[in-house]
């Protein structure tokens, strides 16, 4: 049976909707006042140096597009090249978007912060909406006109299969763009020479500035895409085997429940605004909760009122009620999570004090704590996920557990927002550091800064939460496929040696990607180091401020760097359970994907938190607390925070696609090469 476009009028409203939003959001930004020429020449480096990254990565993302392209088309899988292209195309397209955005939005940010804070957040959390709007729009009408192209969901998940290539090349090579950046221009800077962050002294200052949007803007945009569109796919692909008497319901209701999140998103713009810097995080947090609120709403009623009644395998029969039941367990997981990170990491809280007490006698104790605080802060998260996944299955079996990622992710379009407007924060903050703005600007663009790293611990938890639910329901979507495709039996006994060999397997590849990564962002930075310490001896003047830095030597550094490093890691990623389930069996690989899901949610949680904790640990140092800044006990909190960078920012971040990217490769594998 072929969807009607018809049914699906309010989803592609909806998506026609949040673009036409963006589009207004972004020429409101556009016109907003530059500020100084100083200011607008220190913007547009950052711009260049970002955009020449994107045109360089996207370039060497295209021979691998290409190459899998090829691929399937030799297999005669047409309609799975087409979504693989377009899922790619989409993907790519809304972190081109969003970084656009955010590299214009910085500077104005910084000249209305000039005038209120106020002014400042307008600009700053309308250009992050403007990439969450895009995440979802373009991956929501990707997915909807494929479904109405093909009538059969299955053919999607090569779309999902495309946006998470991409999302894994963006995440690791943002990554250890930006963490390269970072530490060079921290070990160098803050330790070695002893000027402040942001100087405009310092050569990686620009580079560093530049990350930010590679790694936090495009990265994170690029990671929430692919669990936005895959916990989607999923719920449609399991809602094929539960007839209802609705007919497809159970197919296009995920479709639904992304319009009515996109909805939600844009009303609950209009509710982030304040003139007080006391009131910024409530102002956030009010938007979230408005467009949750509306989102959660829609849900009921739609539920409540149409009958979609089936028999779960529990042999309960399950009614739309206890569906939406488990949408909202979902969205409560992804809050919850949220807040536990955000204790583990907030500058308030203990955690992190203890790790800044715990400086002052040295590096060494300072590391000890750091990864006591990560390794200690992943048993509430994942008994928290573990509970999730027991209470959905319990109302909704299966299907329950894939449309709770989907209610995690319904409200992207502004929980993005919210993460999306840390980096274009922090940019502002660094031109009105370079371009010696009043202190009173700085100021401002501080506090919103340090709300942006509150709320980006929500982003982290929704990213994890998901990663976690949608990466279950693909599994599932793998074992069906064997079954029903292949027609092999898929026995997962952990008694079976090769399904037990599996799971080691799979387990360990986290730590070996995270170990790929770590290197690559210690490479990448010693270049880095290297090449600042030279300009510091080699050029007249530097130091004094008489002579101006070769920042784009640092840039073009971590360009290539960062391009050359991301290979190999991205492609383990679709190499392996090709090989596995080719040259091994179905069942080795069902237990490397379950291997893998464990051991790379749990390590996410631990290098995302522990890097959050270190660098919190030094700006509470840096705030004054034991000896403030240029003290030995903050020197031993930078060298825990420049190793908790890539914990944070490129390995923990990347094992969140890692782990979705082997079960969707394995998913469109298996009827091409698993015989």
């Amino acid at each position: 049976m072929i969807p009607s476009p018809v049914s699906l009028t309010l989803v592609f409203a909806s998506t026609a909707f949040g673009l036409l939003a963006a589009a207004v959001l972004a020429a409101m930004i556009l016109k907003k006042p530059q500020g100084t020429e100083e200011m607008q020449r220190i913007s547009r480096s950052i711009r260049l140096g970002a955009m020449t990254f994107l045109k360089t990565e996207y370039s060497v993302i295209a021979i691998f597009v290409a190459a899998i392209l090829l691929l399937l088309l030799v297999n005669h899988q047409r309609d799975m090249a087409i979504a693989f292209l377009a899922g790619a195309t989409a993907s790519g397209l809304a972190g081109w978007l969003g970084m656009a955005t955010a590299t214009r939005a910085n500077v104005r940010t910084t000249q209305a912060a000039k005038s209120s804070v106020g002014d400042a957040l307008e600009i700053a959390f309308s250009s992050g909406m403007v990439m969450g709007l895009c995440v979802v729009s373009l991956g929501l009408a990707g997915i909807t006109g494929l479904y109405l192209w093909f009538g059969d969901p299955q053919p999607l998940f090569a779309f999902g299969f495309g946006a998470s290539s991409i999302a894994l090349f963006a995440r690791v090579g943002g990554g250890i763009f930006t963490k390269a950046a970072d530490v060079g221009a921290d070990l160098v800077g803050k330790v070695e020479v002893g000027i402040p962050e942001d100087d405009p002294r310092n050569p990686a200052v620009i580079a560093d500035n530049v990350g930010d949007n590679v790694g936090d803007v495009a990265g994170m945009g690029a990671d929430l895409f692919e669990s936005y569109v895959g916990s989607i796919i999923a719920t449609m692909a399991l809602g094929v085997a539960l007839p209802v008497s609705g007919g497809r319901d159970l197919v296009i209701l995920p479709l639904f429940l992304a319009a009515f999140g996109i909805f939600g998103s844009v009303v609950g713009k209009f509710f982030v605004r304040t003139s007080q810097e006391s009131k910024l995080q409530a102002a956030l947090f009010r938007g979230l909760i408005v467009a949750s609120l509306i989102f959660i709403t829609l849900t009921y009623v739609t539920l409540d009122r149409f009958a979609l009644d089936f028999v779960s395998k529990l042999g309960k029969t399950v009614r739309g009620i206890d569906v939406f039941w488990a949408v909202v367990i979902g969205l409560v997981l992804g809050v919850l999570i949220g807040k536990i990170t955000e204790y583990y990491t907030s500058e308030q809280m203990r955690p992190v004090r203890h790790i800044a007490a715990q400086s002052q006698t040295g590096s060494a104790t300072n590391l000890i704590a750091g990864l006591a605080v990560g390794m200690g802060s992943t048993w509430a998260p994942v008994t928290l996920i573990a509970a999730a996944v027991c209470l959905s299955y319990q109302f909704a079996g299966l299907y329950g557990i894939a449309v709770a990622a989907v209610g995690m992710l319904a409200t992207l379009g502004l929980s993005l927002g919210v993460d999306a407007y840390g980096p274009v924060v922090d940019n502002a903050g660094g031109i009105a550091q370079m371009a010696k703005c009043p202190e009173e600007t700085r100021k401002r663009t501080d506090a919103l800064d340090a709300v942006g790293n509150t709320t980006a611990a929500i982003g982290k938890g929704f990213a994890i939460g998901s990663a976690a639910l949608t990466a279950l329901a693909l599994f599932h979507n793998y074992v069906d496929i064997v079954r029903f495709t292949l027609h092999k039996e898929l026995v997962l006994d952990l008694l079976r040696p090769e399904v037990l060999a599996g799971v080691m397997i799979g387990a360990m590849l986290p730590y070996l990607f995270s170990s790929m990564t770590m290197q690559a962002v210690g490479r990448a930075a010693n270049k880095m180091v290297e090449e600042v310490r030279r300009q510091f001896r080699e050029i007249p003047g530097l130091m004094q401020g008489t002579a101006e830095p070769d920042s784009e030597k640092c840039v073009s550094i971590a360009v290539r760097a960062s391009i050359r490093e991301m290979i190999i890691p991205g492609l383990m990623a679709v190499v392996v359970p090709v090989a596995v389930g080719s040259l091994w069996s179905v069942a080795a690989l069902g237990g490397l994907i379950a291997g893998t899901l464990v051991s790379g949610l749990v390590m996410a949680i631990f290098m995302a938190n522990a890097g959050g904790a270190w660098d919190n640990a030094k700006k509470h140092i840096e705030a004054g607390s034991f000896g403030g800044k240029g003290s030995a006990t903050h020197k031993a909190a930078v060298v825990g925070d420049t190793v908790g960078d890539p914990f944070k920012d490129t390995a923990g971040p990347a094992l969140n696609i890692f782990i979705k990217l082997i079960c969707i490769v394995s998913i469109v594998a298996a009827p091409i090469f698993f015989k």
